[in-house]
């Protein structure tokens, strides 16, 4: 049977991972931030660039973001479908340049995405907290039943058991603890 790591170590390979993840994250040409719901991006640019100089094509499995004639800040498949008709992009000026804010919509709206385009580093799901007064304002059983679906992706998304899985595999261990002298070798869950 497998151990897992003393909660120490565990907590320094989590903030290991975290201090990677927010460095590549930091590298990318782009901010981006998202909800169960939708996935806003932005992308700050030279103030001298107006609408006309960006090439920004938003479709439902695809994203290219980028200045005419230059390589693109973004520029790929989506993780997850988006919806069309209700993502939209917009140019605005900052205090010391322009910034380009994309609001993506996701036709799922009960996941969380681990990039914005498949080429770029992931971000760890299951890190993620649902934002509290989102899942506040469902009533108990309903919340719930959100978190454990949520839960139960994140952990299909990493190979891992969903809950149900993972409580079968609690009464076996506790069974085969109580029970040691039966063999349980050739055991198959199913």
């Amino acid at each position: 049977m497998s151990t897992s790591p003393p909660p120490e170590e565990r907590a320094k390979a989590d903030a290991e991972e975290r201090a990677q993840e927010q460095a590549e994250q930091a590298a990318l040409p782009y901010k981006w931030d998202q909800t169960i719901k939708d996935l806003d991006i932005t992308i700050n640019i030279d103030a001298k660039y107006k609408g006309k100089d960006l090439d920004v094509k938003i479709s439902r499995n695809a994203l290219k973001v980028g200045i005419k004639g230059q390589d693109p800040f973004l520029d790929g498949e989506l993780p997850h479908a988006i919806r069309v008709d209700e993502s939209t992009w917009t140019l605005t000026s900052t205090g010391s340049g322009k910034e380009i804010s994309i609001h993506l919509d996701k036709a799922n709206q009960m996941e969380w995405w681990p990039h914005v385009v498949t080429s770029a580093p992931k971000i760890d799901t299951s890190k993620i907290q649902p934002e509290n007064s989102k899942l506040g304002d469902l009533d108990g059983e309903t919340r719930g039943m959100v978190e454990k679906m949520m839960f139960d992706q994140r952990q299909k998304e990493q190979g891992k058991p969903t809950s149900d899985e993972q409580k079968k595999q609690d009464i076996l261990d506790q069974f085969k603890k109580q029970h040691p002298e039966m063999d349980f070798s050739n055991a198959k869950m199913g």
